[in-house]
């Protein structure tokens, strides 16, 4: 376990969605988040308390987290910088970028020489074997998506919660580094080797016989020409129950890919369950969450309504307005029987 209390780290981003790892925590781990650390450049803000490395040491912070998504997952001059200043002030550091902080030299040495660690959160397992889709026990969830960074980790996070809610036991499983930090276990699925991506997801959630759901974080879009190879992996082994399906409304285009439009929500929707049937043939959809957090809320419960009865799905933002419609799918139960049965 990576040791908190964290100093979260913007840096120089100027990206909303660049800061996802540090917005998630903060989010969902705010406790063990002491404060911020971004230059003067950068316009965005967590609402934590903007630090210094030295305040945040003093303050207890034992790690900082490299929670930034940078182009390419590349370690830049500035993050080596920033990360050997936290180093130098007795913080320990995690990243969940693909290079490594330990194929820095200079910062393994100060690490060492301050008996420090580094945290590569994007390291996979090392004795992987590849996928066989034989079919499993359990019940297991896939959140996927019309594109990347459209919400399907807070979307997953929230339908765990709700369902716990219920009384059912429900795991979250987490394939992102973000969601590997909130949860502190997963697999990095984007830095698996192709060939092993479907066997990783089947150790992440192996057969389960005690009737609880595992949750599973969907990555990417079979959409996106850049990460479809990591989406198609997951459909394969995390062989679903069921599928819900995600989307930011408003996007000009495919993250990253000027002049792609993003793709509708019912083509999104027949591909996701056409894939998944190679490895669950009886695999339904229960829902649709939508990331709505730039829209006021009459026009979010609009398409809200609009889009259940475009696909006859529930459809909500399970941040904004909960995911209970989508449970009450998922679970099989009457909206209407739920009801009384609270009434009583």
């Amino acid at each position: 376990m990576i040791p908190g209390p964290f100093l979260l780290y913007l840096g120089h981003s100027d990206d909303s969605v660049a800061i996802k790892t540090s917005r998630g925590l903060a989010e969902f781990r705010r406790d063990d988040c002491v404060g911020e650390f971004r230059h003067d450049d950068c316009p965005l803000t967590l609402g934590l308390p903007r630090m210094r490395m030295a305040q945040a040491a003093a303050a207890g912070a034992r790690t900082m987290v490299l929670g930034i998504a940078s182009a390419g997952g590349r370690l830049g001059a500035d993050l080596v910088a920033d990360a050997a200043a936290a180093l130098e002030v007795g913080m320990n550091v995690a990243a969940g970028l693909h290079e490594r902080l330990r194929n820095e030299p200079r910062l393994v040495q100060m690490a060492a020489e301050r008996g420090l660690q580094l945290f590569d959160v994007r390291d996979p397992p090392a004795d992987l074997t590849v996928g066989k889709g034989y079919p499993r026990a359990g019940h297991r969830l896939l959140t996927v998506g019309t594109d990347c960074s459209v919400g399907k980790m807070y979307s997953t996070l929230a339908l765990t919660k709700a369902l716990r809610a219920r009384g059912v036991t429900a795991d979250f499983r987490a394939t992102g580094q973000t969601g590997i930090l909130i949860a502190g276990e997963g697999v990095p699925v984007d830095a698996v080797v192709a060939d092993f991506i479907s066997g990783a997801i089947e150790r992440l959630a192996p057969a389960r016989h005690d009737g609880g759901w595992d949750l599973i974080e969907g990555q990417g879009s079979l959409f996106h020409p850049s990460f479809a190879g990591v989406s198609l992996g997951l459909l394969h082994g995390a062989q679903p129950e069921a599928l819900v399906l995600c989307d930011e409304p408003g996007r000009a285009h495919m993250r990253g890919i000027p002049g792609r439009p993003t793709p509708g929500l019912a083509e999104t929707l027949e591909r996701n369950l056409e894939a998944a049937r190679v490895t669950n043939p009886d695999v339904r959809a229960v829902g649709v969450c939508v990331n709505t957090s730039r829209m006021d809320g009459p026009e979010a419960l609009r398409l809200c309504g609009q889009i259940e009865d475009e696909l006859g799905l529930p459809c909500t933002d399970p941040v904004a307005h909960g995911a209970e419609a989508i449970i009450d799918r998922l679970l099989c139960v009457e909206p209407s029987a739920l009801a009384t049965t609270a009434s009583h």
